[in-house]
């Protein structure tokens, strides 16, 4: 396995290789090396860019090439490595492992060369790769320009062999060092066109996969019933993805599941149990009227726009492309307004189409209100809620508009506050400080400790995880949940808590994952990384993804209005994501006109595709037009 893999790695990482193309071999000697330790079954396709006549007065190669005849390994000369689809017939491709070594223009070459050389070699690869092959590039010291590489050149030095490997749909799933003890009697030339080695020591193997496609900016399609009455409607453009994924559901081996079941099953042992079906995540009317009026009321949200079935099929165009869910009749916590909304739609002009707009919740305390005034409720049982909640926030690296949460209810004779609520408050600080231990002991560099903070109010907590690793853009605390105590009218002798916990900041917290998108990713490579049940260090399968910076000005409207959230929103939904970083720039006010301009600076950076620069730049070009349409401003 060490002579295949050329660089050591886990076992059950590596998928076993049947095909290998093997392309710009000089002297053959690393073809002649490989198949030493491959198994018979493998099969090896060598080639080269020179020609057979080329290496006539070369000893060294001829005899490889002798070893090779005589293995049986198949050797092809003047082969184009960014046009292999011209030197392979169809039946010829779909290789497990592409090996390119020390690449090079020849020469003096400077960087800009390379980098050409590397982006067509990448999208060359994707004619001749199968679905979950690898492509092995080793590169010099440096030269890759990526955080491994060390000394890291700056990044116009480099070749950025990342953001090259994107162009052909690739992403970074890997880096090893470079060892040629792997492969005895190999010997790289061409250094500067010459019969000269490379220098090596400190190479590294860069090992890429290939990425899931952008899907289409189309917002998906679903179908939803209320009051006996079917409905469609279509995906906040600001969420893709982010609904009907079904995560905390069985036999789902998600991690937010992983993380949720532990969560209830511990704070079970301390009350009894009761676990309530969360309805699906539309509302008609605000937040709770038995919690504070800052609980739920003043978180912005997300609203839909349904269609009635039996009228709109058309309006559709038939396609309805994601599953049927029913919303129960008793308990959703949503009914249809009563004069619904009929604004933008076609055929409810005609009066034949109904048009209902509702909004996603922004947090499962909009259902506490039915649970603890259900006469089936009981003092001193744990009522759990789990699903998953939606708000509009700004672009921040721990701030997500859609993540799942558990909402813990817990109702008691207000003269038994004292024996109930410290039971739970401490179970719940030493099952999540337990949870974050597990993360430290694989990583002994990374400190935290879960704390919780009184409010002013003297009632409430918010629950914070601190650490000194959350990075720059974090300068606080990771606010994680809530726990809000309340007495309420209809029941005098009675208290209630409410614990929230935001279990998405949670197992990145425990998993060690560092960017919440992943969480969302439709790569089932994601799931694979971890075992059914258990808490354990995430190792990314994208690395060191590019980031593209652009800026963008404008002048805002005569009153110089200007929805700060409601822009980050606009960001979200034209990037898919896409947008990790948004920084307010400058202020200029025209001394004439009084006319106000503002300039952000926006980064883009995927954690799970490959962002070509052209892809970020059409992104931009496009968010121009929709803040201009959306927000009113004029761009500069």
């Amino acid at each position: 396995m060490c002579a295949l893999e050329i660089a050591v790695r886990e076992p059950e990482e590596a998928m076993v290789p049947r095909r290998l193309l093997l392309v710009g071999e000089g002297n053959f000697s690393f073809a002649a090396s490989l198949i030493d330790g491959l198994d018979p079954d493998v099969s090896v396709t060598a080639t080269g860019f020179q020609h057979r006549a080329d290496l006539e007065g070369d000893p060294v190669a001829l005899e490889n090439l002798q070893r090779l005849r005589e293995r049986g390994v198949e050797v092809r000369f003047g082969v184009d490595c960014t046009q292999l689809a011209h030197a392979l017939l169809a039946d010829e491709r779909e290789f497990d492992r592409i090996y390119f070594n020390f690449p090079h223009c020849g020469r003096k070459a400077g960087v800009a060369k390379n980098r050409e050389l590397l982006a067509k070699f990448f999208q060359s690869c994707a004619d001749v790769l199968a679905k979950e092959g690898e492509v092995h590039v080793a590169l010099c010291r440096g030269q890759g320009g990526t955080p491994a590489d060390k000394p890291q050149r700056e990044w116009h030095n480099s070749w950025q062999v990342v953001a090259m490997a994107a162009l052909g749909g690739l992403i970074l799933s890997d880096v090893c060092p470079f060892s040629c003890e792997a492969v005895p009697g190999y010997k790289c030339t061409g250094y500067r066109s010459q019969d000269r080695p490379f220098h090596i020591e400190g190479a590294l193997t860069y090992i890429f996969t290939q990425s899931l496609p952008f899907e289409s900016s189309r917002p998906r399609t679903f179908r939803v019933r209320l009051e006996d009455r079917w409905f469609y409607f279509t995906e906040p453009e600001a969420l893709p993805g982010k609904l009907n994924r079904r995560f905390l559901e069985a036999p789902s081996c998600h991690p937010i599941r992983t993380i949720n079941e532990k969560l209830i099953a511990e704070l079970g042992k301390t009350f009894p149990l009761k676990r309530l079906r969360c309805p699906l995540p539309l509302l008609s009317q605000g937040g709770p009227s038995v919690l504070p009026p800052v609980a739920c009321d003043l978180l912005p949200t997300f609203w839909i726009c349904l269609h009635e079935d039996s009228s709109c099929s058309e309006l559709l165009n038939g396609e309805i492309t994601e599953d049927i869910e029913e919303i129960p009749d008793s308990g959703s916590g949503c009914t249809l307004p009563k004069s619904p909304a009929r604004d933008g739609c076609k055929a409810a002009q005609e009066g034949v189409c109904e048009q209902v707009k509702l909004h996603l919740r922004p947090s499962l305390l909009v259902h506490a209100e039915p649970v603890i005034h259900s006469p089936e409720f009981l003092p001193g049982s744990l009522y759990v809620l789990s699903g998953p909640v939606f708000r509009k926030c700004h672009i921040l690296p721990f701030t997500m508009p859609a993540f799942h949460e558990t909402l813990f209810i817990l109702g008691f004779n207000r003269n038994t506050k004292e024996s109930c609520l410290p039971p739970l408050l401490d179970h719940l600080k030493d099952t999540l400080g337990n949870f974050l231990a597990q993360t430290l002991q694989e990583d002994s560099s990374l400190s935290m400790s879960v704390d919780f903070v009184l409010q002013p109010n003297g009632k409430d907590y918010v629950i914070h995880v601190k650490s000194l690793d959350f990075g720059p853009d974090c300068t606080e605390n990771l606010i994680i949940g809530s726990i809000v105590t309340s007495t309420i009218v209809k029941h005098k002798h009675q208290c209630f808590v409410f614990v929230s916990i935001n279990l998405d900041l949670l197992v990145m917290l425990a998993y060690d994952i560092s960017d919440w998108r992943i969480l969302w990713t439709f790569d089932n490579r994601f799931l694979k990384r971890f075992a059914p049940g258990k808490i354990e260090h995430f190792k990314s399968y994208s690395l060191y993804p590019p980031c593209y910076v652009h800026d963008v000005s404008f002048w805002l409207d005569e009153k110089n209005t200007f929805d700060e959230l409601e822009f980050h929103t606009v960001a979200r939904a034209v990037s898919q994501d896409t947008i990790v970083s948004i920084q307010f720039l400058d202020r200029f006010q025209h001394p004439e006109t009084q006319q106000v301009s503002l300039c952000y600076r926006l980064t883009y950076q995927t954690c799970d595709k490959a962002l070509t620069p052209q892809l970020a730049a059409a992104m931009q070009s496009q968010f121009r037009k929709e803040i201009q349409r959306e927000l009113h401003v004029s761009p500069r």
